[in-house]
């Protein structure tokens, strides 16, 4: 058994030496616990905090370099629909002010046109000359843009209104009901797309800072947690997960190597999202890190992105909040301790949120999941299992 035992830990190994180094292979190289080394000092691990495809906030790190011009409109209502609340209050008080200023300015320049601003015409001493302005009680500028305001937001118009003797300013008014009408119709447009934008609401769901790999019942399994801060639920949610793979200087994406994964969740069916779920992804045959060992990991330039939709129970608006996952991150050897518990005073369950992210080592084999696969057929007695 010494013997098997032995062999189990040179093929787990993935050493492929010659008989007399055999001893001490065995010896440097033993299933167990796979202690990463430090993130922090390793320059790489740096520059990969911006080499990322998706910042662990959630925010894509892509410029698109735009082939032919966009279209205005288009880019424009999603510009401020996507933009900062400052700006977008900022260009709507920009913008309603420059149609009132556009409007008065046509205003005064038919009655400049009409001889209304004489002194004579003026409306103290329209009674007594008997002259019929094209729009009454007008005395310049400043009243011809109080009379674009009163127009637009339909307060009534008091003194000031327009007469029969200038056809261009009923013309005039008519294009700003229509035109005041089309733009109101595109701010409340573009606020409501922004008022009911689940982004705020992404913000509280959180994953796990690193992915961790351990054997569970046999089979390697790749594992990283979730969690919502806030009461309110969120019903039929579903993780998914993307691997992208760089290639050695980490500028150039394998169109070819991005693979979806399939992943399970714990604690909970996608209806009952009560506390922090785990998701499992099972390395096995069809998984793109079936090959890959404990060493050959630390060699691999990918990037796991991960996606969590569901509906929010409250609104019924779809929520997607998105995280990533770096070689960096992946921690072998590894699982998440327990968050969940029972408080006897309170007589609540308590859920650590501090502890999301926490891990305890345990007993992994070093090897790939392939070569393990094999050593079980070759040794079903001599397997691992942290469950």
């Amino acid at each position: 058994m010494n013997e098997d035992r032995k062999q189990w830990s040179y093929l787990c190994s993935g050493l492929h030496q010659e008989a007399d180094d055999y001893s001490s292979a065995t010896s440097l190289v033993q299933p167990g616990v796979y202690h990463p080394c430090n993130r922090t000092s390793n320059p790489k691990a740096i520059r990969r905090k911006y080499l990322r495809a998706v910042f662990k906030n959630g925010e894509f790190n892509i410029y698109r370099t735009p082939t032919k011009a966009l279209k205005l409109f288009t880019n424009y209502f999603i510009l401020l629909v996507e933009t900062r609340w400052r700006w977008t209050l900022m260009n709507f008080f920009t913008a309603f002010t420059c149609i009132w200023l556009f409007f008065g300015f046509i205003y005064w320049a038919i009655s400049l046109n009409h001889d209304d601003f004489k002194d004579d015409h003026l409306p103290p001493y329209q009674n007594i000359t008997g002259f019929t302005p094209c729009i009454k009680n007008i005395y310049g500028f400043t009243s011809a843009f109080l009379f674009s305001v009163e127009v637009h937001t339909t307060v009534a118009y008091g003194r000031r209104a327009i007469t029969l003797e200038c056809p261009e300013t009923i013309i005039a008014m008519c294009l700003q009901c229509i035109v005041s009408s089309i733009f109101q119709a595109i701010m409340v447009g573009i606020l409501f797309a922004k008022l009911t934008r689940p982004r705020a609401r992404t913000q509280t769901i959180l994953f796990s800072k690193h992915v961790v790999i351990n054997v569970r019942n046999e089979k390697f399994c790749l594992i990283f947690r979730v969690g919502d801060m806030r009461k309110s639920r969120i019903l039929y949610i579903e993780p998914k997960a993307y691997v992208l793979r760089f290639n050695s200087d980490y500028n150039v994406l394998d169109d070819s190597e991005q693979i979806e994964l399939k992943l399970d969740i714990d604690e909970c069916e996608s209806t009952f999202f009560l506390w922090p779920v785990t998701v499992v992804h099972v390395v096995d045959e069809s998984s793109p890190f079936y090959g890959l060992s404990a060493a050959d990991l630390l060699c691999t330039k990918l990037e796991i992105l991960v996606l969590f939709e569901g509906i929010i129970e409250s609104t019924g608006q779809p929520i997607q909040a998105r995280s990533s996952f770096t070689e960096y991150d992946i921690l072998w050897g590894h699982r998440f301790v327990p968050m969940v518990g029972y408080n006897l005073d309170k007589m609540l369950y308590d859920v650590d949120f501090s502890k999301l992210s926490e891990v305890q080592q345990v007993d992994t084999p070093l090897c790939s999941p392939s070569e393990y696969d094999n050593i079980l057929l070759m040794f079903p007695n001599e397997a691992y299992s942290e469950y």
